[in-house]
């Protein structure tokens, strides 16, 4: 068959894709770190309403709570925006750990400290009072330092497997992601709208919230990772339709949806290995079991 009959221009050579000029390739580079600044920004935004928030006006509490919830998905764009454009780089890499070392570390922790001790009311007992107080700045303390050794082990591993491997068609998290700890805490602030912890003993049920989760941070249980979900296995209609719902959702029930949700993912991980431990514990005794029926 000729060219003619194929429908091409005979003798015509094929057109070679042009290189992309040096500038522009720079300037992609330069994207995912635009994103990473602005997740840096919004950490920065959030500290600086926790500061500002009093007793008087909790709306600052909220508001920091939301700018934590919203860099979240800023964080997970400027990895992807650096696959896609096939721009990763080391600097970005480390870049990205330092924002997030702001946003999802320092900023909850203040958060988590102006909002949960700092605002408590009067008590008879002023020591008790003031030892509320010390021990939940230790415990935001550590929940920082989990955050920063989270992000370390992650950066430095190769491949890292849980201590409880889940299925091997899919991907999990080594402890649990220093971005959904934070948004855990980001939640509850949301979910009261700001106003801020006042009851003694609702300072110490906050207290032992804030180091649990900074514990699940350095374990090494499993926590889905989602990364094997593809934009590209899903039709248009579909995903435009669950975006939808999922935008009317949050607008609507914005306090409970997104307390839901963190709560679910953090208790996913907890159920997951609560279930490994019981299925070694069950294999365990099942061999001793069937040699004590046969010398019976």
């Amino acid at each position: 068959m000729t060219d003619l009959e194929k429908g091409l221009e005979p003798n015509r050579p094929e057109r070679k894709r042009r290189p992309m000029p040096a500038r522009m390739r720079r300037g992609m580079y330069v994207l995912p770190s635009l994103f990473t600044a602005g997740n840096m920004a919004v950490g920065y935004y959030a500290i600086t309403q926790s500061m500002q928030a009093t007793a008087a006006e909790p709306k600052h509490f909220d508001h920091a709570a939301l700018a934590i919830l919203f860099a979240i998905p800023f964080d997970a764009l400027d990895g992807r925006i650096a696959r896609l454009t096939n721009t990763a780089s080391e600097f970005g890499k480390e870049l990205d750990s330092l924002a997030d070392v702001i946003t999802f570390g320092v900023a909850p922790s203040i958060l988590a400290y102006c909002w949960g001790f700092r605002m408590l009311g009067p008590m008879a007992n002023l020591e008790f009072k003031h030892k509320i107080l010390q021990l939940g700045a230790v415990l935001c303390f550590l929940f920082l330092i989990c955050g920063a050794s989270r992000l370390a082990r992650f950066n430095i591993s190769e491949n890292p497997l849980p201590k409880n491997p889940g299925r091997p068609g899919r991907k999990y998290f080594v402890g649990m992601p220093i971005p959904a700890a934070a948004g855990v805490l980001a939640a509850f602030v949301h979910f009261f709208n700001g106003t801020p912890v006042t009851i003694w003993w609702v300072a110490l049920i906050w207290m032992a919230m804030v180091g649990f989760i900074g514990f699940l941070m350095v374990s090494t249980w499993r926590f889905w990772s989602g990364k094997e979900i593809t934009l590209a296995d899903q039709h248009p209609f579909q995903l435009v339709v669950l975006l939808a719902g999922m935008i009317a959702l949050l607008a609507l029930f914005s306090e409970t949806v997104l307390l839901v949700v963190g709560l679910g993912y953090m208790v996913s991980g907890i159920l997951a290995r609560a279930a490994y431990s019981w299925r070694r514990r069950r294999h365990r005794t099942e061999p001793g079991t069937a040699a004590e029926t046969r010398t019976a």
